[in-house]
């Protein structure tokens, strides 16, 4: 199927591309298995012993570089990727269609609008918040290896024990717990809007992480899809 496919009554558009997917469910993956290993660390509730809790670093460390992997390599597709891949998709605060699009949104999640906001890929809200998330990502990364290095020592210490330098490592783990919660916080409310616009405009919402293709009214002019470093 091309870019976009012409049907009776809409449009079939060739949305997320393959590593936008991959790297979707590589992160839910990974974010589900640091959570419960996670949790296990903190709070042992299996038995086992040392057993138990050494099988449970170890899955709980594999997980967090196929997440580090995982999250690098769409930042780095991000300069390459189709416009709604682009890095420049998640900024639309910087333009004013972009914040009037973003205020659209907040109203119909406040009940105050009942239009969905129209569009093919990320609205504008949401596309800030996955730039937040992103950040939430980041602090993630740096605060569990920096514990990793507080235990572990070695090059784990050159790498990342400059953090404690900021805070002693009983509050970054407090940070890092915080931003677990953060971040499941965000997987609840991700799940219920995805099907929730899934429903209300049946554009393929859910689906669409999935075979990558999304539908749109037949009146929908897609732009040229330019790479991300040139004006679309």
């Amino acid at each position: 199927m091309s870019m976009v496919e012409h049907l009776d009554d809409h449009r079939v558009v060739y949305v997320w591309e393959l590593p936008v997917r991959l790297t979707h469910w590589g992160n839910a993956l990974s974010i589900l298995v640091l959570t419960v290993t996670g949790i296990y660390i903190a709070y042992p509730y299996l038995p086992g012993g040392g057993f138990t809790m050494r099988y449970a670093q170890q899955l709980h460390l594999v997980a967090g570089c196929l997440f580090v992997s995982s999250v690098l390599f769409r930042m780095g597709f991000s300069l390459y990727g189709n416009r709604w891949a682009s890095y420049r998709a998640f900024f639309p605060a910087f333009t004013p269609e972009g914040r009037a699009s973003m205020r659209r949104t907040l109203l119909y999640y406040l009940f105050l609008r009942r239009r969905l906001p129209g569009g093919v890929g990320h609205n504008a809200l949401a596309a800030t918040t996955y730039t937040l998330v992103l950040g939430l990502f980041l602090l993630e990364i740096v605060t569990g290896f920096a514990m990793l290095s507080f235990a572990w020592g070695g090059i784990w210490s050159t790498l990342f024990g400059w953090v404690f330098v900021f805070a002693p490592p009983q509050t970054i783990h407090f940070i890092h717990f915080m931003g677990m919660c953060l971040l499941l916080a965000f997987v609840v409310h991700h799940v219920y809007s995805a099907t929730l616009f899934d429903i209300e405009s049946r554009e393929g919402e859910i689906s669409s992480i999935i075979s990558g293709y999304k539908t749109a009214p037949l009146g929908y002019v897609p732009p040229a899809d330019k790479r991300a470093g040139k004006i679309w």
